[in-house]
């Protein structure tokens, strides 16, 4: 039976917000008990469950909660209501620098953060040699953290985190700070900590990491979980809240399984989607190589003049693979009069590895959905693709490399690295 470290039961954190500073003055001294402020819900009666050795992703737009949700289960803050009950040793990387004194130098607040986590003074010299080595911060570990850089910041919190042995992570939009070798090393130590059997609880806008790394999903809207799940399906209402910007959806399930689907005002909609394969036939399995032809078909409820039509392909994770629009190509659409009915077409090389893929379509100004979104469709189509005999390869998509070997020097000493270890 899977073990529960993280409850969430009925989490509410409330606050009251003044337009003025002396209206806090004037409610505590008003003779009737006036109300001079309004009540904010950060999280509204907001409740999760999450096992042992479980990698959760928490999305939402900026405001919906996701940090104080976490700050909560942190211990960081208190709730205004409901209660939290935690099993095991946390770890967490809330902010850039949270927790660290500016004055202390980055070996002192490592001892700071040990004694907080329990450490014994006997274990700290070798806790410390392992943060330090993975942090690479130099002679820097000896500075002041209030003269470190962001990057130096995040390097040195993250490698506290993470090398102290926790069973539960806590990781908040942190490593979008840092360079790319560092992000990189980091993702692979957080792998490791999940093969371990450690509980992750990872908040970040990237939808690649969260597809990566977790195996279940939470979606937060205005302090309120309003979908959960597989990180793919929830992503896709994700995007959909992104584009209506719209409060009406929350928590109607109806309308949540239509946004997992579909989103958009209608102005344009899409009727209908093919694929042809190289013979122009309608099929649902291509050869690795082929070329293909994405037929859409739109029709026009409003007029609209120069819409943008893309396309995305995604892996069977949800992974995106390839997308484009006629905006990112530079191809104008034309003008699209109410009533019209037009075919739009795509011809490519389909240079994809064996595997089931997905076609998401979508129809919006400019360059993304967010500004204007028209008709949004996830996975209209789902197709497979199987190997060639003429191109072997691994991966997901072929690049075509020109392979040569060219004879530079004959020696008879034996050849040296010259790579560094």
């Amino acid at each position: 039976m899977n073990t529960e470290v993280i409850q969430v039961n009925a989490v509410t954190k409330q606050y009251q917000l003044y337009n003025a500073p002396v209206d806090r003055l004037k409610e505590a001294l008003h003779p009737f008990g006036k109300k001079y402020h309004r009540d904010f819900y950060a999280v509204d009666n907001l409740s999760m469950k999450i096992t042992k050795g479980q990698s959760v992703g928490i999305i939402g737009m900026n405001g919906s909660g996701k940090s104080t949700i976490l700050q909560i289960i942190a211990g960081v803050l208190t709730p205004t209501s409901g209660t939290v009950k935690i099993k095991g040793r946390i770890a967490a990387l809330l902010e850039l620098g949270g927790g660290f004194n500016p004055e202390f130098t980055g070996v002192e607040n490592i001892h700071f953060q040990c004694s907080i986590m329990g450490i014994s003074q006997q274990e700290r010299d070798d806790f410390i040699q392992k943060i330090l080595e993975f942090a690479e911060i130099g002679e820097f570990a000896y500075q002041p953290v209030k003269i470190y850089s962001s990057g130096m910041y995040v390097r040195l919190a993250f490698s506290v985190a993470v090398n102290v042995y926790p069973e539960i992570l806590i990781v908040d939009e942190a490593l979008s700070v840092g360079d790319a070798y560092f992000q990189s090393k980091c993702m692979e130590k957080i792998r490791e900590f999940k093969k371990s059997g450690g509980t992750l609880l990872f908040v970040s806008h990237d939808p690649g990491a969260v597809k990566t790394l977790c195996d279940h999903t939470y979606l937060l809207h205005k302090g309120k979980v309003v979908d959960s799940g597989k990180p793919n399906e929830v992503f896709n209402h994700y995007n959909s809240l992104l584009a209506l910007q719209s409060p009406e959806y929350d928590n109607e399930p109806l309308a949540k399984k239509k946004l997992r689907k579909r989103s958009g005002n209608n102005k344009l909609i899409f009727e209908s989607a093919k694929i042809l394969n190289q013979s122009g036939e309608n099929v649902e399995t291509f050869v690795s190589g082929e070329t293909i032809t994405i037929i859409l078909t739109v029709h026009t409820n409003d007029e609209v003049d120069n819409p943008t039509i893309g396309i995305m392909i995604r892996d069977r994770l949800g992974n995106d693979i390839f997308g484009t629009n006629n905006y990112l190509m530079d191809c104008t659409s034309g003008f699209f009069g109410k009533g019209e009915t037009k075919e739009i077409r795509y011809s490519m090389p389909l240079d994809l590895g064996a595997g089931n893929y997905g076609l998401t379509v979508a129809l919006h100004t400019d360059a993304t959905h967010v500004a204007d979104n028209f008709d949004w469709v996830n996975n209209i189509l789902v197709f497979k693709v199987i190997p060639s005999s003429q191109h072997s390869f691994t991966g997901y998509c072929r690049l075509k490399p020109d392979f040569s070997v060219n004879n530079l020097s004959v020696k008879n000493v034996a050849p040296t690295s010259s790579f560094i270890d």
